[in-house]
């Protein structure tokens, strides 16, 4: 029998945000910390529908293992893995529930991008996709040095911010990686503050992807250059502007930034709920499990290729 309630399982922001959406949704939570998880008792339990997975990136295959040993459909956050051995480890485990597991690639869901999405987009020679923000300054009451970012292993902006290669797959597939250029802290060992990553499809287009701790101000953008028109998208604004050699035509939207993990979440439960007949009810781009392996695969290739090119020194607080 499907049981009525759904784990979160990690208690960091990102796991008491999930929980509070769930609750939201009228869904019955059973939020538990890492620190009290006990894999042994977690088997037994015919009470779950689903499990969220809101641990560090670097315990996530225990749990997803075992997620599908019970065939509990999940939703993980990103990143998936910074191995591509691990990645593959991941959708081995997953497979009686990748169908109807999710990743949370939640920019998916911004107003800009799906509307960017109804574009044609088959001009587009060039593109970028930058975000950029003090790291300090970004979260309430949070640390970076006792944070999973500060971690050697696992840590790092490249895989805290993968959402940008995540939109450039989307929209963009076959994307190779061609390279990995990245700044790195003298106090941080092996961890990444500002990363750029150069991509190309063997028939177009190419591109960069940049994302980083140290902006004193906020960015997060997208440009794509095509033969017939410019596109450029503001994240933060939000709004997408489409130019041309005479006119410039922008679109404004509204957007919360919660609005996107609300949605995400929703779908996921439609998901759980009704399996293959949901693919009516849920966004078309949903980052279903089965159908990002190619954006995971990506980001833990690009994290064991990064090349540190300097330091920047900056007090972390």
């Amino acid at each position: 029998m499907v049981g009525t309630r759904i784990a979160v399982i990690g208690a960091g922001s990102i796991g008491q945000r999930h929980a509070r959406n769930l609750r939201t949704l009228d869904i019955e939570v059973d939020h538990i910390p890492w620190r009290d998880f006990d894999a042994e008792s977690f088997a037994l339990r015919r009470d779950l529908r689903a499990a969220v997975v809101a641990t560090s990136t670097q315990i996530r295959l225990e749990v997803i293992s075992l997620c599908g040993k019970m065939n509990l459909p999940f939703y993980v956050e990103k990143p998936l893995a910074y191995s591509p051995g691990q990645v593959e480890e991941i959708y081995g485990a997953a497979v009686p529930v990748a169908d109807r597991s999710m990743i949370g690639f939640m920019m998916r869901y911004h107003p800009a991008l799906a509307a960017l999405g109804e574009e044609d987009l088959g001009d587009i020679y060039s593109f970028s996709f930058e975000i950029g923000h003090d790291v300090r300054q970004w979260r309430p009451n949070w640390h970076f040095r006792e944070s999973y970012a500060a971690h050697p292993e696992g840590g790092g902006v490249l895989l805290d911010l993968s959402h940008e290669v995540d939109m450039a797959t989307m929209l963009f597939p076959g994307l190779e990686l061609q390279s990995v250029q990245c700044l790195g802290h003298p106090d941080f060992p092996n961890v990444d503050f500002a990363t750029t990553l150069h991509l190309a499809a063997p028939d177009g287009p190419v591109g960069t992807v940049t994302m980083d701790y140290l902006s004193p101000v906020s960015i997060h953008k997208a440009q794509l250059r095509g033969l017939r028109r410019h596109l450029e998208i503001d994240f933060l604004a939000p709004g997408l502007a489409r130019i041309t050699h005479n006119s410039r035509d922008v679109a404004t939207y509204s957007s919360e930034r919660n609005d996107m993990f609300l949605a995400a979440m929703r779908d996921f439960c439609t998901l759980v709920d009704r399996g293959e007949s949901a693919a009516g009810d849920i966004s078309p781009i949903a980052p279903l499990l089965a159908r990002t392996r190619a954006t995971n695969t990506l980001v833990a290739q690009a994290w064991q290729a990064r090349q540190f090119r300097g330091e920047i020194s900056v007090d972390m607080g």
